[in-house]
Formats: structure tokens, sequence, C-alpha cells
């Protein structure tokens, strides 16, 4: 263990290496759906997402479940989307969102994956999603890159993370909006701390999120 570490930092480092093979095996499972999955699967992906802003990410995960048994994702239209998604806040404002995004990457073009595989790098295919889906912030950019295996150097800045940069030192406030300045200033400032305490960035969340929600999910 790293010397001059406070005893919250040491309590980061020892649930990391308590959970650090669920987390790789996690990662491993994510990589695998980029290159095997067709645009659908990915699709979902980037409604689970889009559900996730304020909701929790166990129910978002249940209402796609639900949307795909009932034949709904792909053809619902918002009013039975947002029907079926009750445990998801918002849930009108979110069905319209998957509709849109349903339009624009499932009936035209190349779909998600054909999009942002023409973007060079990470960062660049989280600006693309940011300015190209409507309903996503940097946060569930970052968070659909992730799941798909991407963005090792990307933050998911969501309620846990924060709660947990604050505690350790990293920041003083929780700001109260978070815009693009502010959001990539924060993920600096959550690299830098994972430099300092020697765990990756994709696996630093992961333990942020267990501390707070006791799992490994999604």
């Amino acid at each position: 263990m790293k010397k001059n570490l406070s005893s919250n930092e040491k309590e980061i480092l020892k649930i990391y290496h308590q959970i650090k093979p669920d987390i790789e095996q996690r990662i491993s499972e994510f990589k695998k759906i980029w290159h095997q999955a067709d645009n659908r699967r990915i699709f979902a992906e980037l409604v689970f997402c889009l559900f996730t802003p304020q909701s929790s990410a166990r129910q978002c995960w249940k209402a796609v479940n639900i949307l795909l048994e009932k034949n709904l994702l792909f053809n619902g239209s918002w009013s039975q989307i947002s029907s079926e998604i009750n445990m998801v806040r918002f849930r009108n404002n979110k069905a319209r969102y998957l509709v849109e995004a349903r339009e624009k990457f499932i009936f035209s073009g190349d779909g998600v994956k054909g999009c942002l595989d023409l973007q060079a790098g990470d960062f660049e295919k989280r600006e693309w999603l940011v300015k190209n889906v409507k309903g996503m912030g940097y946060k569930e950019a970052s968070h659909f890159m992730r799941n798909n295996g991407m963005g090792e150097k990307l933050a998911i800045l969501d309620r846990h993370i924060l709660k947990n940069m604050k505690l350790l030192g990293i920041i003083d406030n929780i700001p109260k909006n978070i815009n693009r300045k502010v959001y990539l200033e924060l993920e600096q400032k959550l690299a830098d701390f994972s430099n300092h305490i020697g765990i990756p960035m994709d696996h630093l969340d992961f333990v942020l999120w267990y501390k707070e929600a006791g799992e490994v999910f999604k």
C-alpha cells in the first residue's frame, strides 16, 4: 500500500483489491459487446444510459428489458413506452428521447456503432454523442462508452462519484450546475487522483460506485 495516504484513500484501495477481479471481468464483458453485438443491442445500451439521469441503474436496466420483452423498444410509440417505464424518473421526456434516437439510429443511417466508428478517439466519440443524441450529456455519454468497452480515460461523474470526490478532498464542493467546462475540469481532477492512488480511471469509478451501492453493475 502506498505511503502518505489518508484513511479514506486507504479504504478506497482496500475496496479496490477486494473487487478488482469483478471489475476486470465486467470490463472484459463490456469490450466484447462492441465487437460482437449488432446495432439493436448497442441501441439498448444507449437507451439504458438515456434513462439513468436521477434514476436507479438497476431500475433503468429493468425498464429496458420490459420494453424489449413487450416489443416496444423498437416499435412502441413514446406514450406506450412512457406507460411502461414508471420506475424511471422523467419518463415522458426520456420516452421521447428514445423515439428520437430510434428514428436517427435504427430506422436510418449507419446506427450508433457506425457513426462512432468514424470518430477518431474516445474524447471525440463522446463529443459526437453529446452533440447528436438528445438527452445525453457528458456523464451519460461516458457511461455508454464504458458499457461498450471504450472510454478508459473518461469519468462517469454521477452523484456517487461526485460525493466521494468531495469526501476524498479531490473537490471542495459539488457544483450545482455541471456544464462542459466544469465536467472536463472535474474529470481532470479525478484523473489526477487516479494517478496518485494508482487505480486506473475505468476501475476507479467502479470502486467509488461500489462503495456507495455495494455492487459492481453497469
